[in-house]
């Protein structure tokens, strides 16, 4: 599996990234790959959105320079941002038996495995697709899948100003609180890439992977010059 740190990105500009490594994954160009990007501010509402999850109307929005996409993946609405480690998944799930519901436990153990590297107990809710520590939550999780190539994927929060959650009910569940790494760990909580490399390590482990690569950016981007090439072409 390659893993990738991308740095700042623009959300639709990683939208763009994972169509065309889902393209290139379903026709066995490239094999699987984890994705790092770090968004600005952004709010994002998945296929499972329920009516009244936003909570802050579009005036507020504008004037908090915050974006708002309707996006493929399952789930309700989540806040992208600073601080945020933010993990798109592009698997082949053929190969993995055609389970989501595997899979996405598999993301879950993952982060919990990750948190408890840092001294954190993190669980899962029946019902509830994520990662909590004690009854506030700490990791969303949304896919989608498109000839069984996984992409979406997690959102860890490590050390992001927790007051965007305000403006939405996170993944549509009314009166929860969110939390972070910063927040349980304060003085002694990790860094962001420390954070970054325990979480590829762990689902390269948790997925099966002997090995675990992390390549450049421009590496990654190389497949949306082809996929531009291929459609001009046409």
């Amino acid at each position: 599996m390659k893993a990738c740190d991308l740095g700042p990105l623009a959300y639709r500009d990683g939208l763009a990234l994972q169509e065309a490594l889902v393209q290139a994954r379903a026709s066995g160009e490239t094999g699987d790959w984890l994705l790092f990007p770090e968004h600005p501010p952004v709010l994002t509402v998945g296929r499972g959105a329920s009516e009244g999850s936003l909570k802050a109307d579009p005036a507020m929005l504008d004037r908090l320079g915050i974006e708002l996409f309707e996006v493929a993946r399952g789930g309700d609405i989540t806040w992208h941002g600073p601080g945020q480690l933010v993990g798109y998944t592009i698997l082949d799930l053929d190969a993995r038996g055609r389970d989501l519901h595997r899979f996405l436990r598999q993301l879950e153990e993952t982060i919990e495995a990750a948190l408890h590297e840092f001294g954190i107990v993190g669980h899962t809710v029946p019902g509830r697709t994520g990662v909590w520590v004690d009854d506030a939550k700490i990791c969303s999780i949304g896919i989608a899948v498109r000839r069984w190539v996984s992409y979406h994927g997690f959102a860890l929060n490590v050390a992001p100003d927790l007051g965007f959650f305000d403006l939405i009910h996170p993944c549509g569940l009314r009166g929860i609180r969110m939390t972070s790494i910063a927040d349980l760990k304060r003085e002694a909580a990790p860094t962001l890439d420390q954070v970054r490399r325990v979480v590829a390590r762990e689902l390269a482990a948790h997925l099966g992977h002997d090995e675990l690569e992390w390549v450049s950016p421009e590496e990654a981007w190389k497949f949306v010059d082809r996929a531009r090439e291929m459609a001009e072409s046409r």
